[in-house]
Formats: structure tokens, sequence, C-alpha cells
């Protein structure tokens, strides 16, 4: 079928022949005519997906693209995964309503839970719905217990880490130990748990803590037998994927459906490093709030 334009056999220019008030006339019936033929429920939403940094951009890229493929196909919605530099712009970008899809450390949840909801909970490394950080050392280091970390200079991913910070803090805390004023504690280079690794492994450091799971991922760079784990502290609920309060409820199900639906060898899932996601809400990280002295929202 052919389309003419509107102005196909119009004498002369519209301009010259329609008052103001014909010409708003016409242009809601040109409006009306363009909804007849393009429906806005035929042009699908559009949502950006994103992770917290807590690797390179590379690594980043692989775990979270699938997802953003598999959803966009499940839903109808076109889903976008995203990059940011750092801990810093992706809590900039969470809260400023340029992430819509959110897959964050609980603590950094619990920091933006005005602007996100948690749906799901992800189970990650054989350990089921909860996660927790490691202490590591070098193998030569004189360091022995948490007691002998007093004085020393540790690397940490980022205040806003979980298994990065948080859950060696929560465990010091419970010896006695002041991770702020007892020990010299600085955050790693574009809070990459890969360089709190390298910084123990050079010896920059004293100590350093990750999340158990980071470990394995540097034997490419790291001869993991020269790290030694001094502790494994406490357990915390696992990462949230979670959904901006603005979205539109109907999206949210529809999202919710598809995350529902992944099956355990879903590709998406094996390309995050995930083994499941079981549906969450926000009470399940009233225990982050505990653990980093937060009031709920």
């Amino acid at each position: 079928m052919n389309i003419h334009p509107l102005s196909a056999g119009l004498p002369e220019p519209l301009s010259q022949r329609t008052s103001p008030n014909n010409y708003h006339l016409l242009a809601m019936v040109t409006a009306l005519i363009l909804q007849l033929l393009f429906p806005a429920a035929s042009i699908a939403a559009e949502y950006r997906l994103s992770m917290l940094p807590l690797f390179g951009a590379e690594e980043i890229h692989r775990r979270i693209t699938p997802l953003a493929e598999y959803l966009s196909k499940e839903t109808g919605l076109t889903i976008t995964p995203i990059l940011t530099a750092d801990f810093s712009q992706y809590s900039q970008q969470l809260s400023a309503g340029a992430i819509h899809i959110g897959y964050e450390n609980p603590y950094v949840y619990v920091m933006h839970a005005a602007y996100h909801d948690a749906v799901a909970m992800a189970s990650t490394g054989g350990q089921g719905f909860r996660f927790r950080g490691i202490i590591i050392t070098r193998k030569d280091s004189p360091i022995r217990s948490i007691k002998d970390l007093k004085g020393k200079k540790i690397a940490i991913v980022s205040q806003s880490s979980t298994g990065g910070f948080l859950s060696q803090s929560y465990s010091l805390a419970k010896q006695g130990i002041r991770l702020q004023e007892d020990c010299v504690v600085e955050e790693a280079t574009e809070n990459k748990q890969e360089n709190v690794i390298f910084s123990v492994y050079n010896g920059d450091v004293d100590a350093g803590f990750i999340q158990e799971a980071a470990l394995p991922q540097v034997k490419e760079f790291v001869p993991v037998e020269s790290i030694r784990v001094l502790e494994r502290t406490e357990w915390l609920p696992n990462w949230a994927l979670s959904l901006s309060k603005k979205m539109p409820e109907a999206d949210k199900k529809k999202i919710i459906a598809a995350i529902e639906r992944l099956g355990r060898d879903a590709p998406a899932l094996k390309a995050m490093k995930v083994d499941a996601f079981a549906l969450t809400q926000d009470s399940e990280y009233d225990v982050v709030r505990m653990a980093a002295g937060l009031a709920k929202n």
C-alpha cells in the first residue's frame, strides 16, 4: 500500500490556507493517524542493565550481555547492557535513574534501596544464596591471625564492597578491632578485586580483603599458592538483581517472570557465573543494614 504525504494535492502551502486553530486540529488528526498506523504498544520500552564493576570492563561485558539479550527476547522490551568505570559511577547512575536493571552487591543495594527494589537474589559459587569475604596475606607473611592485623596496611576493594570490606570489617568488629582506627586502609585501584590480590602478592600491603570467589579469577596472573587465606569472614545475603522503582509495574512483572523461567543451565546464568536466581524482597537485606550500621529507608 502506498502512503502519500498528507500534503499531497494541497493547492497552496499549509501556512497560507490554515488558521492556527485549524492547524492544531490537523496536527491532532495527524497524530491520531500515526498512532493507528504505529500503535504505542508495538514500540518496546528501553531499559539499561548494568553490573557493579567488580572486575574489568571486558569481563563485566561478557557477564551481562547474555542476560540483556535473554530479557529482551523473553519480554519484548529493549534491554541494553551498559558499563560503568567504578563503584562510584555505578552508584551515581543507579540513583540518577540511568540504570534501570542493576546487579549489585548487598551493601550497594541497601544504600540505593530508595531508588531500586530487589527482586531476585543470586546463588553463586556453590555456596547458595549467601556469600562472604576472605582476608588474604602472602604465604610468607608473619601475620597469623586477625589480631595480628592491628597497625597493618590493608587493601580493600571499596568501602561500598560487601565481600571486599563489609564482611571482613563486621568480623573484625566482633573481635574488638576497629578497622578504620586500628589499621591503615586503602582502596584498590578502580575498586577491582584483582588489584587487591596484586597488591598483596607484590608486598605493597600486609593483607587484603576480597570476596571468597575472587581468588581463583586471577590464577593466570598470580600463583595462588603464594597467597594464604588468613580468615573466612561473616556470611551475608548474596548479590541482588534490582529494578528501578520508576519502572512501570507491567514491565517489572515481565522481567520478574523471565527471571523465574531461567533454568540452572541457562547460558545467561553461566555467563554471569550465577548458579540460580530466587525471587526476593528488600527485608532479606536487613542484616546487611545491621552490619553496616544503617537505618532502613
